[in-house]
């Protein structure tokens, strides 16, 4: 069978994540990297292997021919550009998520997508980490009843540097709410099965890049926050957020209770950031109500896959799904209305964080 070329637009830290898992796969390759960046386009180029072309744009790896799917992983502000020159290509595309760091945009980017042939999959990796998804099919499944609360915790290190400081900032990101927090408030959705109404934040910027200052500006993401979520089936959720916790023992923490069960799902944070550089297991606990006994499990995950990079082997499992839809057809698990609606529940926790007010949606 002919391998599925990928050509991937932003060649940092996240974009080297998919060429390596993209290497797992029997039947891929990366054939293209571009980068404005000379040195993130040469490392991503040499990790892909001495086929790999290098553009310093998008436009001219679209022009080439040389790509089946592309992988957009550039920085948030630059997606919806990117967006607009090759939606009209009509090759499949895995989109980095926030999807667009306004809602306008996220509008904007559905509407010209509409009647396109080929998908375009929002990557939403955390929820195919396994000990997540031994969650969700628990939820789903009946094991806690029915969901009445969803809690999640993480507790993790600070933002990390990237090319042009851009994760600074909140004109660039959409705020920590949005580039960090999109990726819970789409597995709330997902496990309620359920839209949300109204969102209450409460956040600061206590502690992370006191002294940090870019052409005169500081930093003006948030590092800490809680934020609650009612959604119209009656089910609440909770996000609590704190990006100055490197020596938690579990990175992410979350919880579904019913009113049979509580399902609990654990994952280590990266190994590069453990206190020994060693990987964890994660763990699954379901705890009834009736025998008042947990049951735990230990989620195991092979070393090769959770090697390639920093969620948990997530990304490998979320390539897989991509792969086989471009092979054999189907719709994305992550739809451009999907993205669209975790982004504007991450504004709408922004915006509620700096008025004090709740937002109803």
């Amino acid at each position: 069978m002919t391998d599925i070329r990928y050509g991937i637009i932003g060649s940092g830290m996240m974009g080297q994540e998919h060429i390596r898992t993209i290497g797992l796969l029997e039947g891929a390759r990366v054939t293209a990297v571009c980068d404005p960046d000379e040195g993130m386009r040469s490392a991503a180029a040499h990790l892909a292997g001495a086929e790999c072309a290098q553009f310093s744009s998008h436009g001219a790896l679209l022009q080439s021919g040389l790509c089946d799917a592309l992988v957009i992983a550039a920085p948030n502000h630059l997606h919806y550009g990117i967006l607009m020159d090759v939606l009209p290509a009509d090759l499949p595309i895995l989109v980095e998520k926030p999807l667009c760091t306004t809602l306008a945009d996220c509008d904007d980017i559905l509407a010209r997508a509409a009647g396109r042939r080929s998908q375009v999959w929002v990557a939403m990796e955390y929820r195919y980490m396994p000990p997540v998804q031994r969650l969700i099919d628990a939820v789903h499944s009946g094991e806690t009843g029915v969901p009445r609360m969803i809690s999640i915790r993480e507790h993790r290190f600070p933002f990390l540097k990237k090319v042009g400081d851009w994760n600074r900032f909140e004109a660039k990101t959409g705020g920590t709410l949005v580039e960090k927090c999109c990726h819970f408030f789409d597995l709330m959705r997902l496990i309620a099965r359920a839209e949300p109404v109204r969102v209450y934040a409460s956040g600061g910027a206590d502690v992370n890049f006191p002294d940090e200052e870019y052409d005169g500006a500081r930093p003006d993401i948030l590092d800490n926050a809680f934020v609650v979520i009612d959604f119209d089936n009656g089910l609440r959720a909770m996000l609590d957020l704190c990006m100055f916790a490197e020596g938690s023992g579990w990175q992410e923490a979350i919880a579904v209770t019913g009113d049979v069960a509580k399902a609990e799902a654990f994952v280590p944070g990266p190994s590069r950031f453990s206190p020994d550089g060693k990987e964890r297991h994660s763990e699954f606990v379901l705890s009834p109500r009736a025998t008042k006994r947990e049951s735990r499990e230990i989620v195991d995950v092979d070393a090769a896959i959770l090697a390639v990079g920093d969620h948990h082997g997530s990304t490998y499992f979320q390539h897989q799904k991509f792969l086989a839809m471009i092979r054999n057809g189907g719709v994305p698990e992550v739809s451009l209305e999907d993205g669209m609606k975790a982004v504007r529940m991450g504004l709408a926790a922004e915006r509620s964080a700096k008025t004090g007010a709740a937002v109803s949606l």
